[in-house]
This record gives C-alpha cells, structure tokens and sequence, in this order.
C-alpha cells in the first residue's frame, strides 16, 4: 500500500523549478538504522543518557578524557550501523535531480556518516562528523579542512590502556589535544568552516522544495533555514512519524522516512 501523504511530495518534486531541492535531514532517519536519536522517543534516546552539559567545550576542557569515551562510544555504534532505505533512497533521488538538471543538496545534522556511505555527494554536515578529530589550537595547519585528521588515523592506544587526561591523543602537527569534530552545545556554527554554515544559507536561498527528515526542530541550522526558504517562498515538509512540524508554512507528512521516501523514488521513476 502507498504510503500516505507521498502525492503531495511527488507533485511537489515534478514541479519544483531548476534551481534547487534541499533535503534537511535530522536524527531520525538514522533510527532505522539502529543510532538513537537525541530528543526522541526511542529507548535509547541521546538525550535521556547523556547530560546536556556533556556536550559541550566547557566539559571537554574540565574532562576530556569523559568527553573522548562518550564520543568514541557513539563512533563505534556508528561505525556498525548501515544506511537504511531513506538514505538509498535521497542517493537515487540526488540522481533524479541530475537527470532532470535540477540542483539538490542534504543539510545534515547528524554526524553519523550514513548518508556518505549510502553515495550521498551533494552533502553539508553542519553539526560536523563522528569520523573526524580536530584539533584545539585555532592556528594550526593540519588539515584541510582546518586541523581535522580522520578519526581513524588517530592513535587511541596509550588512551585506551589508560583512559586519562594525559592519555588524551594530540594534534601531530602542533601537539595540541584533539577534540572531537563536533559542533557542542555551547559553540556556534562559525565556529569552524568545516560546518559550512554560508554554504547553508545559500542552499536555503536557492530552493525552491524544502523537505525535512526526522528532525525535532531544535536547532538553530532548521531555524535558519525555514526561515530564509520560507521568506523566497519555497515549498516545505516535514517527514515524520511523531513530530508536527511547528510552523503552518511547513506541511506535515506522518510517516516513517524508511518508507516513504522508497516509494516517492518509485513513483518519480515510473513516470520519468
């Protein structure tokens, strides 16, 4: 059976003009693949385990040994998680566009990288990404982008052996510590430039069909966008099981993206 509330999103997509669709997706398109949200319902909803405080620079700074375990917890559950069929789905979607030669974008908040892997291209992670460190000296040089190094290349055994501050991994070009690559609650999006705020802002001016995915509205990047898209009067959903979208200019479609988007990809196709 069709998933309700996808003729809208299909009529939307066919007619939406060259410019741009942008494509907003928040943490509940990964709960299908078994990451848990941060203000869901989920069991293992982030937000129920986690303080708040926890995630920010101030607590890395008094505890950064605590801050390196909580996110290298979350990096190994990432690691073995798998892109489900809405992340697929936005891969043949990106395609579709091109095809059409219409433009898209994702803007994700999540720093899993799902929708990389998926085949994602036209992709800004504005929240930065679990698979990176960075390091904490503002003038280095390592990188591009600036001071970030893959996770990976990071030695964390010493670390490992003996969770400590003085065990913390440091930057090999500066020797400063490493911190994750993560936008924390008490920062801002200028913070880095691999959060690629400006590049945002110019997607929300460009598109004309705004979709949102699995996201609370609880941070300032859809805040901004709805904002800036709504005021060039783009088109906008939201897609979600639970959540109403919280502005009457976006239309709520209840449904699980896993789902949905599978079948907007199938009735596209079908008629070119």
């Amino acid at each position: 059976m069709k998933p309700s509330g996808v003729d809208p999103l299909v009529a939307a997509a066919r007619g939406a003009p060259a410019e741009s669709v942008l494509v907003v997706t928040g943490a509940g398109i990964s709960l299908a693949s078994g990451i848990p949200t941060f203000r869901g319902t989920d069991p293992g909803a982030v937000w129920a385990n986690e303080v708040m405080e926890k995630g920010t620079r101030a607590f890395f700074k008094r505890a950064p040994d605590e801050s390196w375990q909580i996110y290298l917890r979350r990096f190994e559950l990432a690691r073995g998680a798998q892109p489900n069929p809405a992340h697929l789905a936005l891969v043949e979607w990106e395609a579709w566009q091109a095809q059409q030669g219409r433009g898209f974008a994702i803007v994700t908040q999540n720093v899993d990288s799902l929708h990389e892997r998926a085949g994602s291209r036209a992709l800004v992670k504005v929240h930065g990404s679990l698979d990176k460190a960075r390091c904490t000296a503002r003038g280095c040089k390592l990188g591009p982008p600036r001071g970030t190094v893959p996770l990976e290349s990071v030695d964390f055994g010493a670390f490992h052996a003996d969770p400590s501050p003085e065990t913390v991994p440091h930057c090999p070009a500066c020797g400063s510590r490493l911190r994750p690559h993560i936008l924390w609650f008490d920062e801002n999006y200028t913070e880095h430039e691999g959060y690629e705020i400006e590049r945002v802002f110019a997607l929300a001016r460009q598109a004309r069909l705004v979709v949102f995915i699995g996201t609370s509205f609880s941070v300032g990047a859809t805040e901004h966008i709805r904002a800036i898209a709504g005021k060039r009067g783009a088109r906008m959903f939201s897609i979600d099981p639970v959540n109403a979208s919280p502005a009457k200019d976006i239309e709520t479609v209840t449904a699980r993206a896993e789902e949905l988007l599978p079948e907007l990809m199938h009735v596209l196709s079908s008629k070119g």
